[in-house]
Order: C-alpha cells, then sequence, then structure tokens
C-alpha cells in the first residue's frame, strides 16, 4: 500500500487515518521483506515514499517498534529488525505451546463451529496444493499463514490471537524469506489435514498432538537448514 498526495499533517480522525494508513503500509513492506532486515531509512525518507508528513509516519514507526518489527534510531530513522537463528527458535517455541492449544480447544467448540472452522482450514489447505502445483511459492506462504492465522483465531480464545499477533509478523518474514530453501513444502499440507480432521472428528488430544508434530517438523527442518546456508539475519 502506498499513498500518493501532497504531505499533510494529521488532525483528529484524519489523523488517526494517516497513522493506520502508515502504520499498514510500513508492516506490509517489512512482512513481505520490500524493506528486508536490516534496511534503513530516514523519516524523511519514508514520509515522502508513503506521500504523507513525518508525523504519521514516526507514531506509525512507534508501534512498530513494540511489535519487536523495528528499531527507531534518533535523528536518524528506522531500522529494520533482523531476526537471528535464536529468534527463530524462540518464536516457534511461542508457536508450538499456542497453536497446540488452540488445536486441543477448537476441537472441543460445538459442532457447527467445529464443522465450520475444520472447513476454511481445508480450504486454507487447498489453496497451498494449488499454489504449489503453479510455482506460486508466494501464494503458498500466504496460504499456509492463513491456516495457522484460522486456527488460532478460531478456538474462541482471544487472547491467543494476541498474544501470538507479533511473532506471527516476525514468523511470516522468515518463511516468506526461506520458502525457495525448504524441500519439504508438501509435508505441511498432509499435516495441516491431519489437525483439521482431528478438529473435525472433535479430537482435542490427537488436534493437540497433530499441530505440535507441525510446528515441531517445521522447526527441526528449517533451523538446521539456516545453518547450512549460513544465514545469520533474516
Amino acid at each position: 500500500m502506498v499513498l500518493r498526495g501532497k504531505p499533510v499533517e494529521p488532525a483528529g480522525e484524519r489523523g488517526a487515518s494517516l497513522v493506520d494508513a502508515a502504520y499498514g503500509a510500513l508492516k506490509h513492506a517489512i512482512r513481505e521483506s520490500v524493506f528486508p532486515p536490516g534496511y534503513q531509512a530516514s523519516a524523511g525518507e519514508l514520509a515522502l515514499r508513503l506521500g504523507m508528513s513525518r508525523t504519521p509516519v514516526h507514531e506509525a514507526s512507534l508501534r512498530l517498534q513494540e511489535e519487536g518489527l523495528v528499531r527507531i534510531l534518533p535523528k536518524r530513522g528506522i531500522l529494520i529488525c533482523a531476526l537471528a537463528p535464536h529468534d527463530i527458535a524462540e518464536i516457534y517455541e511461542v508457536l508450538i505451546a499456542i497453536e497446540a492449544g488452540a488445536a486441543e480447544l477448537s476441537a472441543r467448540l460445538p459442532d457447527a463451529a467445529r464443522l465450520a472452522l475444520a472447513d476454511d482450514l481445508d480450504r486454507a489447505t487447498s489453496e497451498m496444493g494449488q499454489a504449489l502445483a503453479a510455482g506460486d511459492l508466494a501464494a503458498w506462504g500466504h496460504a499456509d499463514e492463513a491456516f495457522h492465522r484460522l486456527l488460532v483465531e478460531g478456538c474462541g480464545n482471544g487472547r491467543f490471537a494476541r498474544i501470538i499477533q507479533t511473532v506471527n509478523d516476525q514468523s511470516h518474514r522468515a518463511r516468506m524469506l526461506t520458502l525457495r530453501l525448504r524441500p519439504r513444502l508438501p509435508a505441511s499440507e498432509a499435516e495441516h489435514r491431519d489437525t483439521s480432521d482431528a478438529i473435525r472428528r472433535g479430537l482435542p488430544g490427537l488436534a493437540r498432538e497433530a499441530a505440535r508434530r507441525h510446528r515441531i517438523r517445521a522447526r527441526d527442518e528449517l533451523l538446521p537448514l539456516i545453518e547450512s546456508v549460513g544465514l545469520r539475519h533474516m
């Protein structure tokens, strides 16, 4: 999202909308590595690219800093925070714990909600398969993210979704940066089906174990891969 037009100063609700627009545009650029890890930009440069004044850009940068995505450098702008391998390991610990719990809760939902969620999860998994068959790795990554987001948001525990949001942004960036290096993308689809099937059948223990096993397998595949190709930061 890039805004165009003469830079303006925010005022009232218009100011809030400009901050939201700047936040959304910058966050998208970070998540999709348009602004790669280690990228540094001044507030003036960012304001020019977004077509607005520095004030909403600064406010948006403060929000992104709270989420751990950027670091504000006094008088120099922002720095896109990089992820080291140990950061990825910590992120996966959070994902494993929360998504396993979310899968268990999802399998305990009332029938209508449980079956609707399973349908949504299967739809996202099917989109992954279609994207992989078409060779569209970016679309595969977005469908993969959608599956995990639906799982957490649909489980009925709103705090899970709020807690996991920051690491989701960080894990998505790592996902998109490493897609071409990972040899077992089709395995994720089968593992997703195991999770959604256990939820559909109302089997909490099986759903928990399927979600946990999937994330552990992905972690144990990704971390050695990162080390083998010498990636120090993402």
